[in-house]
């Protein structure tokens, strides 16, 4: 893998000393458009080009992330952990992971992030089931329900939505996670590590928003499907 920028030192004042994480495969269309946002309040970004056969990685380096690139397609779990890597090379003080299209917040991730700071929280994971404001399918709702109730049998976890890919994790946490799972099931994983540390955790309510260009990809159901599959063959 390639890193395309040096990283800079955290603990500026503002979010300086957080990172958002963003595995990135072929969203050339949106990803300027995430990474624009995020900016204003998250100044340190890096997106994992895990492989993008579309230019997403050039596009997000010149909207003005940082890249590191994967050569070929490894899976959004290997783009998560290749991106855990660079964070704790900096001494992150905070990672929030968060999705390439379009479909998380930036207000919300900032509202997790002060709540890891106020409520000394080591977890912060984001729940589209706490409220009413995601607009999900029957069908999703059920899969992505489905797959909670396995999660939270095999981990020992109370959480409402496990899969939500909007999470914040201190860098203690983040030391405990070598993720081995490169495919959906990569979630449950995380629970399973962060569960394991015994430290401070929470769910928070964030909405998602499953927008035409998500729908288009056939990203919306098909993600909780392969969820569901995965952890059904692990």
């Amino acid at each position: 893998m390639t890193s395309s920028q040096p990283g800079r030192i955290s603990g500026i004042p503002g979010n300086g000393d957080v990172w958002v994480v963003i595995p990135l495969y072929n969203e050339a269309p949106v990803i300027a458009e995430v990474i624009r946002g995020l900016l204003p309040a998250f100044p340190n970004v890096v997106c994992i080009d895990d492989g993008s056969r579309d230019g997403s990685g050039e596009v997000a380096r010149a909207a003005g992330a940082r890249v590191v690139t994967h050569p070929i397609n490894l899976g959004q779990g290997a783009a998560l952990q290749t991106g855990f890597e660079y964070v704790l090379e900096r001494r992150g003080r905070y990672t929030v992971t968060f999705d390439a299209d379009g479909q998380h917040r930036v207000e919300d991730a900032e509202a997790m992030v002060d709540r890891a700071r106020t409520d000394d929280l080591a977890i912060v994971f984001g729940s589209r089931f706490l409220d009413k404001r995601t607009k999900a399918g029957l069908l999703k709702r059920i899969v992505l329900k489905t797959a909670t109730t396995v999660t939270n049998w095999s981990t020992r976890t109370k959480l409402t939505d496990a899969h939500n890919g909007l999470r914040v994790i201190r860098e203690d946490a983040l030391r405990a996670i070598k993720l081995r799972q490169d495919r959906m099931a990569h979630g449950t994983e995380i629970v399973v590590k962060l569960g394991r540390t015994g430290l401070p955790y929470a769910e928070h309510p964030v909405e998602v928003l499953y927008t035409d260009y998500s729908k288009a990809k056939g990203q919306s159901l098909l993600n909780s499907v392969n969820i569901l599959i995965d952890l059904m063959i692990r």
